[in-house]
Parts: C-alpha cells; structure tokens; sequence
C-alpha cells in the first residue's frame, strides 16, 4: 500500500508542479467563469467550482505533505551521512530533526554564538570561508 501510495503521490506532485497544470487550472476556471451567463450565475453554478475546489485543494493537501516528508527524511538522512562521514564533525547533531523545537533553537543559538566567538577571532574571513578551508585541509 505504501508503495502504491508513494508512486501515485509522486506522479500527482510532478504533474501538478508543472506550468501546464497552473495554465489548465487557470483556463478551466476560465470556462468556468465564461459559462456563467449560460447558467445565469446560479447557485448550482457557483456551487460547482466551490465543490471541485474544495475536493482538489483537500486531496492535494496530502499528496503535498506525503511528498515534503518524504523529501525533509531524505535530506535529514544524507545530512547525518555527511555528519557521519567527516572526521571532524560532531556526531550528537545525528537525530537532532526528533527534538523538540525549544531544544532546537537553543542548539541553533548555540551554534550562533560560536560563529560569532570565531568571527571574533579571525575577523579578516567570513565563516563559510574558514569552514571550506577546514574541509579542503582535512583531505
């Protein structure tokens, strides 16, 4: 089930994140509105585009946070690789996605403070230089 639902959230996504879907969506909202005077702007009509989006924005809501969720786990587990794979990297940031958000900010202020305390000490280069030097002399 899971399989089938990861395929078929993945090819909606895909689809609807295409130019051609906004411009078919915008074009059937389009026919939608032209076809007003026809129906004489009734409540049957009106009630029509209310139903068909509110079902679309609904299902899509999911497709949306099946895709985000499964993208972030992706990206949270090559990051912890990377975490891992370095000699000097400090390997408690492993898992820091499962704590809690006030735990969180305070290993982000933490972290911010650091770089300060470095910019401090060596303020002729900004940190991402110091960082990429660090790197290329670990090789």
């Amino acid at each position: 089930m899971d399989r089938i639902f990861t395929w078929i959230a993945s090819k909606i996504a895909f689809a609807t994140g295409q130019p051609l879907a906004f411009v078919i969506a915008l074009g059937l909202i389009a026919l939608w509105g032209l076809t007003g005077p026809v129906f004489h702007y009734s409540d049957t009509w009106q009630l029509v585009v209310n139903t068909a989006t509110t079902i679309v924005t609904f299902l899509m809501v999911f497709l949306i946070q099946n895709s985000q969720n499964r993208d972030a786990a992706a990206m949270q587990a090559k990051l912890d690789e990377l975490i891992r794979a370095l000699a000097d990297a400090r390997g408690q940031f492993i898992g820091i996605e499962h704590k809690t958000e006030r735990e969180i900010e305070k290993i982000r202020a933490d972290l911010e403070k650091e770089c300060e305390d470095e910019q401090l000490e060596s303020p002729e280069k900004p940190s991402s230089d110091r960082f990429l030097e660090n790197l290329l002399r670990r090789r």
